[in-house]
């Protein structure tokens, strides 16, 4: 095919619903990946929480956005794309003002009411809220909104569009902290998303997929809720990719203060998780199309290997140019397995529970932060201040992340899961 028929292809192949919530969702990557490149060493740093702790508040944070988003897409087929949408940021313009308002003089007297870690946990919680909405809805819109010769690449427009706001975001978290109280990067995403709020209101218009109906009443949600827990090979695969995300997040959420702590303490950390969203902005297109004929689930496998192994270069070398090294590998792995993984869940969802399955997609992420802050916290603690021998960090992560693409390609063995078929 020639590059003006593909291109013709991706014009028409698009609803004006795709192209609304996908621009949508690079301002709410923008605002999270602002605060979540800020959040471990605000923690720590600013709030004077210790090593541990600080990482296991960023894992929850980044753990309950996920986990959330297996219910968020089951209140999206429920609402609908466009109430769900609308509702999520408003959340989210709060509770992100909120979280950067802790430390305000407004909010002296909540601080002396409760324990600055029941607080800080709290605020945490409120915008997963608001991204478990989200998340189900973009992902949802785009399967419904696109022709299915073009699926495939829209899950790439949409992951490349979700890295440019994770590019943008924590770049402009390192240039207001630089300059400006680590308070006003939380204002900024909270400005962020409420502008969505109104671009939804103005210009969304709910997809319908031709022969797919909306779940019509609560009981028939929490029945496909439960019909998803009870598929054990779908959810099998689900608890072992968990590992792929245990690894990624630490990236995150150890990394940060690994830099600060043993590299070099004057490392802009914002800035430097701006690269691997630049190489995914660079090259998803380009990659799936490269892989467009390797089966969904290969791919899955071939990107986990490729991603889990780029954390052994920091192992074997600590310095800043090594993290840079680790990070652009883990995204070119990243870039292989991530549309891929979108593509072979959207295949799996039955007619009417697109929002449903693709809730369940994010489960891996979230049990990955989860885990990963308090895994995280664990070694860093261990190794870093106990043993003094902060390299030996890497080597356990990159152990894990390695187990993980073994387990899959044991599953991919042994399960033969279906929808194996390249995208046509």
């Amino acid at each position: 095919m020639s590059f003006s028929q593909r291109f013709d292809e991706i014009r028409t192949g698009f609803e004006r619903p795709f192209w609304v919530a996908n621009i949508t969702e690079l301002f709410e990557r923008l605002s999270y990946y602002a605060v979540f490149a800020s959040l471990a060493r605000y923690l720590h740093e600013v709030l004077n929480f210790p090593t541990e702790r600080a990482t296991n508040l960023t894992g929850l944070f980044g753990g309950l956005v996920w986990f959330l988003a297996i219910f968020g897409g089951a209140i999206a087929d429920r609402l609908g794309f466009r109430r769900a949408l609308s509702l999520a940021y408003l959340i989210l313009a709060g509770s992100y003002f909120l979280l950067g308002s802790i430390g305000s003089s407004w909010l002296a007297p909540v601080r002396s009411f409760l324990p600055l870690v029941v607080l800080a946990t709290i605020l945490l919680v409120l915008p997963p809220l608001g991204v478990a909405l989200v998340k189900p809805c973009v992902v949802g819109t785009t399967a419904r909104a696109s022709k299915e010769n073009v699926r495939s690449i829209g899950y790439s427009i949409y992951y490349t569009l979700v890295n440019i706001g994770g590019a943008i975001g924590p770049w402009l978290a390192g240039l207001i902290n630089e300059h400006l109280p680590t308070a006003i990067v939380f204002r900024m995403a909270a400005l962020s998303v409420f502008l969505m709020f109104f671009v939804v209101l103005v210009f969304f218009k709910e997809p319908q997929r031709s022969g797919e109906t909306n779940t019509a009443s609560i009981a028939e949600t929490l029945h496909n809720f439960v019909k998803v827990l009870r598929n054990p090979k779908f959810m099998a695969f689900l608890l072992i990719f968990s590992g792929y995300w245990i690894v990624y997040w630490q990236e995150f959420i150890s990394l940060p203060l690994y830099v600060h702590d043993y590299i070099n303490p004057a490392t802009n950390t914002d800035r430097m998780l701006s690269t691997g969203p630049l190489v995914v902005i660079a090259l998803t297109v380009a990659m799936s199309v490269a892989t467009k004929k390797m089966a969904p689930f290969s791919a899955v496998i071939l990107g986990t290997v490729i991603s889990m192994f780029a954390f052994a270069i920091l192992a074997i070398r600590s310095s800043v140019i090594a993290v840079y090294a680790t990070l652009v590998v883990v995204a070119l792995g990243e870039i292989i397995q991530a549309p891929r993984y979108y593509d072979y869940i959207s295949r799996l969802a039955p007619p009417g529970q697109q929002g449903t399955y693709m809730g369940f997609a994010f489960l891996p992420i979230g049990i990955g932060s989860l885990v990963g802050g308090w895994f995280g916290g664990r070694v860093m603690h261990q190794f870093g201040e106990v043993a003094h021998q902060p390299q030996r960090v890497w080597w356990v992560i990159s152990g894990v992340g390695i187990a993980t693409a073994l387990l899959l390609w044991i599953y991919d063995r042994v399960v033969k899961p279906s929808a194996q078929e390249p995208s046509s």
